[in-house]
């Protein structure tokens, strides 16, 4: 088997863990264990957490002391085992602190399945900007596979979906250890104690550019994080009232929004012509005003005379999230010296799935749950346009404040961290 097809199957299944309980843990957490907005808020910050420490960690331990395709396994394999015991957890306390555990090791597996592939690519030589989407293409495919699973048996609102994580887990665990040697870079004697402790790509701070680049990532992941917790149950939502409640987008909310990650396929296709022909900064805008359009779409949509909206919204998500996440991956490693790559994929997570995901996971829940939910019924329309306002002063500030001069001829240019 080639190396592209070995990464193909890593990232199908990186992606098919994720899918099998992301979008449907709010309507297990909703109407199967009837927690509260505010209690699955913090039940869903768990990746944020997790990803302020363990992704960067992680980065740092596989530049410094181990194979990072070796850790890679072994972290899922923990996950599996944490994810296991999730359909015996009846208190949302507990839930936040076992999900939190499987969260610690799962988070870190997204940076180190693309320090894998770029390492992998990279001693291939091949050139990671145009033949890496079309591999990570297939992670996403992994997520809609197991969404549709999960959705059309039912297991939406089960805590069996957890039992389907789990397995997969567990085979993409076992599977790791077959995969391309990814021996540390950053072994040998360190100058500084910085060094000593694996903490160089933290140095990217320095520079204006790579600080402003990360702090906006944050902001994005924010937006992200709003959309994974919340998109599910707002369709679900319609199901209360009885002119929407028999539409079979109301009955399978969970495929509706899986038309989001098959936009996802088609827009990773096109990053190599958009970061040639426009570079990061004007990459990373369109994803801002896509997330504007997403959030508005959504507030006047329905599953009737207004699904074309939700659709259109769906649809917009692809750009949204591919031009921000890989197109953002990428950009993080062609600025970092090849010692800190792992590192550099580790805080780039840490800044989206970390900061990024607390931002729009506990301030949502508990702005939902004080502003916009009232006897039980939550007013969509005026949550998602909150959620539009707040990704409209960021692509705003982003514009002003962000300055890049792209180089057509040589994709980026070189930034000396």
């Amino acid at each position: 088997m080639t190396i592209k097809y070995r990464l193909i199957l890593l990232n199908f299944l990186q992606f098919f863990i994720w899918g099998s309980w992301l979008l449907t843990v709010g309507k297990y957490c909703d109407n199967t264990m009837h927690w509260s907005y505010t209690e699955f808020g913090a039940i869903f910050s768990t990746m944020g957490i997790a990803s302020l420490l363990m992704p960067a960690l992680a980065g740092i331990i596989a530049d410094r002391w181990i194979n990072a395709e070796r850790l890679y396994g072994i972290f899922h394999l923990i996950a599996a085992i944490i994810l296991f015991t999730v359909p015996v957890i009846k208190d949302p306390t507990v839930m936040f602190w076992v999900m939190l555990l499987n969260m610690m090791f799962y988070m870190p597996t997204i940076s180190l399945s693309i320090t894998v592939a770029y390492t992998s690519l990279e001693g291939k030589k091949m050139d990671i900007i145009k033949n890496y989407p079309p591999i990570r293409v297939w992670g996403t495919i992994g997520f809609i596979v197991a969404l549709w699973i999960i959705s059309l048996t039912g297991l939406g609102a089960s805590a069996s979906q957890f039992y389907v994580a789990s397995a997969a887990s567990l085979v993409l665990g076992v599977y790791a250890f077959t995969l391309p040697k990814c021996p540390p870079l950053g072994k040998g004697p360190k100058s500084s104690f910085v060094e000593s402790l694996g903490l160089n790509a933290f140095s990217l701070f320095r520079n204006y550019k790579m600080a402003l680049f990360f702090i906006f990532a944050m902001l994005l992941g924010a937006s992200l994080q709003l959309t994974n917790a919340y998109g599910a149950n707002f369709l679900d939502d319609f199901a209360r009232l009885d002119q929407f409640k028999n539409l079979v987008s109301v009955k399978y909310p969970e495929i509706i929004m899986s038309i989001s990650q098959i936009s996802e396929t088609l827009f990773i296709l096109t990053i190599p012509f958009f970061m040639k022909q426009f570079g990061i900064k004007k990459v990373m805008l369109f994803s801002m005003i896509a997330w504007v359009l997403r959030f508005s779409l959504f507030a006047f949509g329905n599953p009737s005379d207004g699904l074309w909206m939700i659709i259109l919204s769906c649809i917009i998500y692809g750009m949204a999230f591919d031009f921000f996440n890989i197109s953002g991956s990428l950009f993080v490693e062609t600025q970092s010296k090849p010692e800190i790559k792992a590192s550099a994929q580790g805080l780039f997570m840490m800044m989206t799935n970390g900061f990024g995901a607390i931002l729009g996971s506990v301030l949502s829940g508990m702005i939902i749950e004080n502003f916009f939910r009232h006897d039980g019924i939550s007013d969509w329309k005026g949550i998602w346009l909150a959620f539009a306002a707040y990704s409209f002063v960021v692509a705003v500030l982003f514009a002003i404040l962000f300055r890049h001069k792209h180089n057509k001829e040589t994709y980026a240019s070189t930034i000396k961290p």
